[in-house]
């Protein structure tokens, strides 16, 4: 089930930032009093009454004019409120309403995604203030007060975005529907391959390196199932990203990849394995997705009987943390091998959610202890009591020790080589944590 995304809007320094800082728990967003300080969307996961959700802070929104960052933040809004399912409209109560927030409300009702009002800096809490009835002009609902900064009214904000998230039960719905997320540096082929699976060219391609600048859906459904096809922006070494729109562009990949069940990482066969394609699929990996390397442009490539698999050995030594990833050679202009990767979509995806019971992971647990010995220092030996599943999407095994600064990573890497020759795993990354046996379980 994916999660709820919250964006926070409104014009600057109505306490944007703050609000977001206390929501998620930690201070991520540089608050300061001038406006304008906050330039780039930030996002970070929260969760109220049981509900995981991501939230993300924008920039601030002014008036259309000739000032670029101001520019950059309207785009940059307009891109947070095309991911969002619920929005924060965030004000300042002591102002009232100003003829930006009118134009915010304008852009916002056109969104047609629910809105939750927030009159912020009402920090004479008790009754309503009467400067609260003022903002029912902007006719986007009831506006709630709100003070930030003393934490006062939080629980009745989140309570209010908490009721107009997607139900839960429609969001299981599409269970069956596995999400794709193809990503890569710019030109590297994604939207080719979209296009070639959709039969139609909905993406636009063109030869010039980063014509695509959003994620796009696309729905597909063939023998092997339903699927949704997520189209990133490629993604750019920092230092190469001047363009304002391109600074989005990753963070909507990003964002794209924590939504995918599957995310198929396209190297172009005609330029090699990058610094870059490392750090790309790195972000997939952290985020515990299933992983696919699809080397595209693989007909352009003089080959003789060894290219294949020297080209496989220098991916993975360019990507030593996904070895566990399987490789394919396509080439999406002329479609070979393409329809190939429904199968390895099929099955990555299973194996990123696959579930193992406790008996049958102790036995393979001990079986590798018999094998290997695990290590020891000062004449203390680790000893492993037994270990337990606690997640999927990635396979999460939780073991127990007597020590656990005696649980070396190479001991580690060994059990979650154990594990993977056991079940499997192909395409997905395996995580392990390490409890002492008094340690709780967090399911």
């Amino acid at each position: 089930m994916s999660k709820p995304v919250v964006a926070i809007v409104g014009r600057p320094n109505v306490g944007k930032s703050t609000f977001f800082n206390y929501i998620v728990g930690q201070r991520i967003s540089i608050v300061e009093d001038t406006p304008g300080v906050t330039r780039d969307r930030v996002y970070a996961e929260s969760n109220w009454r049981g509900r995981d959700f991501t939230v993300i802070d924008t920039a601030c929104i002014e008036e259309l004019t000739g000032d670029t960052i101001v520019n950059q933040m309207r785009e940059q809004v307009d891109i947070a409120i095309s991911v969002a399912d619920v929005i924060i409209f965030l004000t300042d109560i002591k102002q009232g309403i100003t003829a930006a927030d009118e134009e915010i409300a304008t852009l916002l009702k056109k969104s047609k995604k629910p809105i939750v009002l927030v009159c912020n800096k009402a920090d004479n809490f008790g009754k309503d203030p009467m400067e609260l009835y003022e903002f029912y002009n902007l006719g986007i609902g009831t506006p709630l007060p709100l003070s930030a900064a003393n934490a006062i009214g939080v629980g009745d904000v989140l309570d209010a975005i908490y009721e107009k998230f997607p139900d839960e039960n429609e969001q299981d719905s599409d269970s069956e529907v596995i999400k794709v997320a193809i990503i890569g540096k710019p030109n590297a082929g994604k939207s080719s391959l979209v296009n070639k699976i959709l039969g139609e060219n909905r993406v636009i391609v063109s030869d010039v390196a980063g014509t695509t600048r959003d994620a796009i859906d696309s729905e597909y459904e063939n023998e092997y199932g339903k699927y949704v096809f997520i189209d990133t922006a490629g993604i750019r070494r920092k230092s190469k990203v001047k363009e304002n729109i391109e600074k989005y562009s990753v963070m909507r990949s990003n964002l794209a990849i924590e939504r995918a069940d599957v995310c198929i990482m396209m190297v172009d066969a005609t330029e090699g394995v990058s610094e870059q394609d490392s750090k790309i699929l790195g972000e997939a990996h952290e985020a515990g997705k299933g992983i696919i390397i699809a080397v595209n442009k693989w007909d352009e490539i003089e080959k003789d009987n060894y290219t294949l698999e020297k080209f496989k050995k220098d991916v993975y030594n360019e990507f030593p943390f996904a070895t566990y990833a399987p490789i394919i050679f396509i080439s999406a202009k002329t479609g070979q091998r393409v329809n190939k990767l429904f199968e390895m979509i099929n099955n990555v995806a299973n194996q990123n959610a696959l579930r193992v019971s406790t008996a049958v992971l102790n036995q393979v647990i001990n079986e590798a202890i018999a094998v290997v010995q695990p290590p020891s220092d000062k004449g203390k030996r680790l000893k492993i009591f037994y270990g337990t599943q606690a997640s999927t999407k990635p396979p999460t095994f939780v073991i127990f020790v007597n020590k656990k600064e005696l649980f070396h990573f190479s001991y580690e890497r060994y059990l979650v080589n154990c594990i993977r020759n056991n079940f499997g795993l192909e395409g997905t990354p395996v995580r392990i944590i390490v409890r002492e046996k008094n340690d709780k379980v967090e399911e």
